[in-house]
């Protein structure tokens, strides 16, 4: 067997009502005595982050909040997020909201003294620095973020610039379905079909592919799998938001252990050029890549199927196991209520060449741990089919 190395979180708690029960006394686990809560101003808008703040202020911890974060987090953002924290002499960071949060929260959370701003820390080892306490409390079940070791932000240049180090892992991950109880469904859905993208790549990567992530894949992938219709036609079921969660979080154990691949290679340029969320680009191309993989990965889309479908599939051979997940996923993505065809987000068919060189010369690490190469014309190929 190949050697491993596996990194998660050190405590995750999967609770109803948990950020409001147990935040405070957590904090106070870590001796806590000022804490940023990092977010956007839609969790605000929501209450969330007042319930946050009552908790920890009734547990005599001091509060301040940044909630500037937008999608695809510029360093810009992400440097004035930890001025404040430094500021403030914050010693815990929470990053509460999407992965967009969450991911600036980490940085955040990287020791002051240190590194003075983000783009220190590009391209650079990071194993000896130090970490501030980390919390992470989502609000989506779809990035995992609360579960991985590497933040992405967006850099001058418009590129996304991924930082990997298991320092800025989190701490606690609170994972608390009510929060998620008011997504519209056009969220729900792109980040569930996200999440459900983290366990295929991380299931079928041939680079860092693993026995432990394989199971939480699988696992992952049932949870989002039996409970995403429910999800978009009752999204009031907290059970079945709380699967998702906990699906979504098992994705982000998986896939940051494995790899994730070209599915991320080719949703990246859609979402820094056209500005369409990262859930929802993965979905735009998932269909596209997993079915040029099919002659590298049958096999293993066969297992995920098996696993998904046990019934539909128990007759089939793998090439038709592999090809009925496929179809399947598409039904996700057509009854989502989501756009499905690039020309509906005003991409053309001239707009292509330069996606499709993006992913070849930016994002070759994507496609290197893709079960099967692709060449700029098959790149361009799988946009076109979507066009």
């Amino acid at each position: 067997m190949m050697g491993i190395e596996f990194y998660t979180n050190g405590h995750i708690i999967s609770e109803a009502d948990s950020m409001r029960q147990k935040l405070g006394e957590l904090a106070k686990q870590y001796a806590a005595s000022c804490a940023i809560i990092v977010t956007d101003a839609g969790i605000t808008q929501l209450g969330y982050v007042a319930i946050a703040q009552q908790a920890l202020q009734a547990s005599g911890i001091k509060v301040v909040v940044f909630d500037s974060v937008v999608a695809d987090p510029p360093t810009e953002v992400v440097n004035d997020a930890m001025a404040l924290a430094r500021a403030n002499n914050c010693d815990l960071v929470i990053g509460l909201g999407g992965g967009s949060s969450i991911d600036t929260a980490k940085i955040v959370a990287l020791h002051a003294n240190d590194f003075e701003c983000i783009n220190d820390i590009l391209d650079v080892d990071l194993s000896h620095f130090k970490k501030t306490a980390l919390f992470a409390i989502p609000t989506t079940a779809g990035t995992g973020a609360e579960a991985t070791f590497v933040s992405v932000i967006t850099s001058k240049d418009g590129s996304k610039k991924a930082i990997y180090t298991p320092k800025i892992i989190p701490d606690v991950a609170i994972l608390d379905a009510t929060l998620t109880l008011k997504l519209p469904r056009h969220i729900t859905a792109a980040t569930a079909l996200d999440a459900m993208v983290h366990c295929i790549e991380a299931y079928t990567s041939r680079s860092k592919k693993n026995v432990i992530s394989d199971a939480l894949a699988l696992k992952g992938l049932q949870m989002l799998w039996h409970n995403f219709d429910t999800v978009l036609n009752q999204g009031d079921n907290l059970e079945a938001r709380a699967d998702m969660l906990l699906g979504s979080t098992l994705a982000g154990m998986a896939f940051v252990n494995s790899s994730v691949a070209a599915v991320h290679g080719l949703s990246y340029p859609l979402s820094i050029n056209f500005h369409i969320p990262h859930g929802h680009a993965n979905a735009l191309v998932m269909c596209g890549v997993f079915s040029f993989n099919l002659s590298a990965a049958a096999p293993l889309y066969a297992e995920l199927a098996r696993a998904v479908m046990p019934i539909q599939t128990a007759a089939m051979n793998d090439s038709d196991a592999a090809r009925e997940l496929i179809v399947q996923l598409k039904r996700f993505l057509e009854t989502s209520g989501l756009k499905y065809r690039l020309t509906e987000l005003a991409i053309t068919k001239n707009d292509i060449p330069a996606l499709a060189d993006i992913v070849i010369n930016t994002y070759a690490r994507l496609i290197a741990t893709n079960p099967k190469d692709m060449t700029l014309e098959q790149v361009t190929a799988i946009y076109e089919e979507i066009l």
